[in-house]
């Protein structure tokens, strides 16, 4: 099964807006960080619901791009949202529908890691970083976080398991500077007391600890010159 083919599912029962509110833990922190000023242009990888360009919009952004590779993904974000600025698109990572030098900033939440080629997808955003544009980058699923490992398993497309130190040397080697890397925690998921393990998610509570307040969400920051 392609990405396409898989998100579209998803978004047809309805799992973009639980995609969301579990997202939103970690993204809004990464949101804050991102400094995007008024008039500023930002794309959104793997935008999902669109629920960041949304608020990034009320940060006063003038363009907000979403693209997704699943058409259904991209009409339910287009019915989430009236506002005109705001615009979604079906695409590909590996060939990304704009201009060189034409976006302030790019933000991706949990989408980076199902991209095709990774090395490509981070050289197609530096071509379209203006200079001095950045690329956020965040995802739950890399190599220290070992809680995660086991998401492959439950879905069909292929992910890409990075390390932290893989993150960097890749964004390096497609022309970014590497501003920041950062572990951001879940400190809203709830943890149950360790009497109450195992789960049937999980075998202990350090494990749970681990995976959400350890090493929650990986956010790379990349810099174009």
């Amino acid at each position: 099964m392609s990405v396409r083919e898989e998100f579209d599912e998803w978004a047809t029962a309805g799992k973009d807006r639980g995609m969301e509110d579990r997202h939103w833990h970690t993204a809004k922190h990464v949101l804050a960080r991102t400094p995007v000023e008024e008039g500023d242009a930002v794309l959104d990888l793997g935008t999902g619901s669109g629920y960041a360009l949304r608020a990034l919009r009320e940060r006063g952004i003038d363009r907000a791009y979403g693209l997704d590779g699943a058409p259904e993904m991209a009409r339910n974000a287009r019915s989430y949202t009236d506002d005109d600025a705001v615009g979604f698109l079906v695409g590909d990572f590996d060939a990304l529908p704009f201009a060189d030098d034409s976006v302030d900033h790019v933000f991706s939440m949990e989408a980076f890691y199902y991209a095709t080629d990774p090395h490509n997808t981070l050289s197609e955003i530096r071509r379209v970083l203006k200079p001095g544009g950045t690329f956020y980058c965040a995802v739950n699923y890399f190599a220290e976080s070992e809680g995660t490992h086991a998401w492959q398993d439950h879905i069909s497309v292929d992910m890409t398991l990075w390390s932290r130190d893989e993150y960097r040397e890749a964004f390096r080697e497609a022309g970014l500077y590497v501003a920041e890397q950062d572990a951001i925690p879940d400190r809203e998921i709830e943890i149950p007391d360790a009497a109450e393990f195992p789960t049937d998610d999980w075998d202990s509570r350090e494990a749970m600890v681990d995976r959400y307040r350890t090493w929650g969400t990986l956010l790379t920051v990349g810099v174009s010159p």
